[in-house]
């Protein structure tokens, strides 16, 4: 196998799929004069972007600027999965743990967010493949069915229709002899091509007017009265209010520093599959998979029929350092590869063209926060836990609530209003996330049996099993 592997990923472009494309808009100029503003927008990414097209949607004559460290969509944006979920709050399981009450809320919430998402896509026309395909979780172990049933139980209880399908009706769904069971969400997912998406939002929000820079990091905010002075290495921007969509960067403001961590994960993508090797793994419904591990994997079919393989091995680096070179990790590129083949022995010899990583910005209860700095003129939204493809114009909507000061259904939310538990300084903090990683890891080894670590972590309210 060892040798196959190696072929197989000889070779891969070390860059995300997405980005890898003639249609990539060309870079806008950096910021090189004073500026002044209604809004400041601060990060080019997912939730920048919503929060910036929301607000010209929703006051056209409020002067807005986005300012992006990089390029649009360069960082988790267009390093993603492209799963689109209509979940706030990473499932219904820590949803309901976290949010009991308020869970049917937070659910009616999920689904009209996402619907908007789509009715966005198809009123600006942005080409972005958006498929609502749903999502199947499967089960890779015997241990696995019992959750997922348990899965499909507590759905029920929400109201949510999700189905449980036995091992030859899931192969039928997508083939594979490592399937013996899984639970099929038709509604609740779509799939995206992520890059294309923030592509477009961009476009939209410059046609409404608002100002873009790119390679224009902010190094500093600064109060000056009524205003907040951004500054950047060439210019600068006084603003009335200021959204902060940084994820999992260092933030720029030290408070948020103990709530998020960056966690990086890695994709690769295969060359086109030939019909026949369609028609060997089947998967006509083009749906969005995962498996039931505690240690998962996510995969999809692309526009043109490559397949998307990511997730398994979720690393954090002492400090949360980030840093470009650990875009690359050739260890777990082998073993995501070695998976593959594990889970789709039919393809065998097929290549993989791509071959990436990025970070994630994740907290301890595993969905986003929001919070104000300096007087209510700064706000934030943040730990998206690799949701954020959807869940970030939810969090956007609820950031502008916040810095315009409206009591509205989604700022009297119990999560909005509360902040998730801090994360210890290092170097508990590592200490921590590599005990965590390797209990998790233990338990898919053990039947799924959670060890006193992790029981612990759950008792806490910690605790998490993807």
């Amino acid at each position: 196998m060892s040798s196959e592997i190696t072929t197989a990923l000889a070779d891969a472009a070390p860059v995300p799929f997405w980005l890898d494309t003639p249609v990539r808009p060309a870079a806008r100029v950096p910021l090189t004069t004073a500026l002044t503003t209604d809004l400041l927008v601060v990060g080019g990414g997912f939730s920048g972007l919503w929060t910036a097209l929301l607000a010209k949607e929703a006051d056209p004559g409020r002067e807005v600027v986005l300012l992006e460290g990089g390029r649009i969509a360069w960082g988790a944006s267009g390093r993603n999965g492209g799963f689109a979920a209509a979940s706030l709050t990473h499932g219904l399981a820590n949803g309901g743990a976290r949010y009991p009450s308020e869970m049917p809320t937070l659910l009616a919430l999920g689904r009209s967010n996402l619907e908007a998402i789509g009715a966005t896509i198809d009123r600006y026309g942005i080409e972005c493949g958006w498929e609502a395909t749903g999502e199947l979780d499967v089960a890779t172990e015997a241990w696995q069915l019992a959750e997922l049933a348990e899965q499909v139980e507590l759905a029920g209880s929400y109201g949510v229709s999700v189905e449980l399908v036995d091992a030859a009706a899931v192969r039928q769904l997508v083939n594979s002899p490592t399937y013996l069971g899984g639970v099929l969400d038709r509604q609740g997912v779509a799939m995206v091509d992520p890059a294309r998406l923030a592509f477009g939002l961009a476009a939209a929000a410059e046609a409404a007017g608002v100002h873009i820079a790119e390679h224009s990091p902010v190094r500093s905010l600064d109060e000056d009265g009524a205003r907040v002075v951004a500054r950047t290495h060439q210019g600068s921007v006084r603003a009335r209010r200021v959204a902060l969509g940084t994820n999992a960067f260092p933030p720029l403001l030290r408070r948020i520093s103990a709530y998020i961590v960056p966690v990086y994960d890695y994709v690769l993508v295969t060359e086109p599959l030939s019909a026949a090797q369609r028609a060997a793994i089947g998967w006509a419904s083009r749906v969005g998979v995962g498996d039931s591990g505690n240690q998962f994997h996510y995969y999809r079919l692309t526009a043109d029929d490559r397949i998307l393989w990511g997730g398994y091995d979720a690393v954090y680096r002492y400090g949360s350092r980030m840093r470009p070179q650990d875009a690359q990790r050739p260890a777990t590129a082998r073993l995501l590869a070695e998976h593959f083949f594990a889970t789709f022995p039919a393809l065998a010899g097929v290549r993989f063209t791509h071959s990436w990583g990025g970070a994630i910005d994740t907290c301890t209860r595993f969905s986003p926060f929001w919070g104000r700095a300096m007087g209510g003129k700064v706000g934030y939204v943040a730990g998206y836990t690799g949701l954020g493809v959807g869940a970030s114009r939810f969090g956007a909507a609820v950031l502008l609530d916040l810095l315009d000061g409206r009591r509205t259904a989604r700022t009297a939310l119990s999560m909005v209003a509360r902040k998730p538990l801090p994360f210890p300084p290092e170097p508990a903090r590592w200490l921590a996330i590599q005990a965590t990683r390797r209990s998790l890891a233990r338990a898919d080894r053990n039947g799924g049996q959670r060890d006193r670590w992790l029981r612990t972590l759950d008792r806490l309210g910690l605790g998490f099993d993807s």
